[in-house]
């Protein structure tokens, strides 16, 4: 759904769709209307990592969220601030966004993903390369 500032309280950083609220267990994220993506702030993604069924919130195309991996400049929707791009130390196939102030930014099914440590973990590391690599 497009943005529209009436309705919604964030603007997708990586698509500029509108961002609709979702809770699970008194804990409030961003997700995307168009791109799926979410936003976390502060601790929000650690916070649900430990939660049974909380990769249900993630519920966009993993194949679609690796389209967005390649996009420079993603602004913080909050600040405006360009966002760092970072990557999960244990899984480094999982590229996110990172604004020092409000959070994050995850494309759809990297929570997903992120909630789940696996073998084939490494070989998709492998596969996807290093961020500080293949996009500084």
């Amino acid at each position: 759904m497009e943005y529209n500032a009436d309705i919604h309280n964030l603007q997708c950083p990586k698509c500029k769709h509108g961002m609709e609220e979702v809770t699970l267990e008194d804990i409030t994220i961003d997700r995307c209307t168009g791109c799926q993506g979410l936003w976390f702030d502060d601790d929000e993604a650690h916070q649900l990592k430990d939660i049974k069924n909380s990769e249900l919130l993630d519920d966009g195309d993993a194949t679609e969220g690796w389209k967005f991996d390649s996009r420079d400049e993603i602004n913080c929707p909050h600040c405006d601030k360009q966002m760092e791009k970072s990557f999960d130390s244990k899984q480094i196939h999982i590229w996110y966004e990172v604004c020092p102030e409000h959070g994050m930014f995850m494309d759809a099914g990297e929570f997903t993903d992120l909630k789940t440590l696996s073998p084939l973990d490494w070989f998709r590391g492998l596969i996807k390369g290093n961020r500080n690599v293949v996009a500084p």
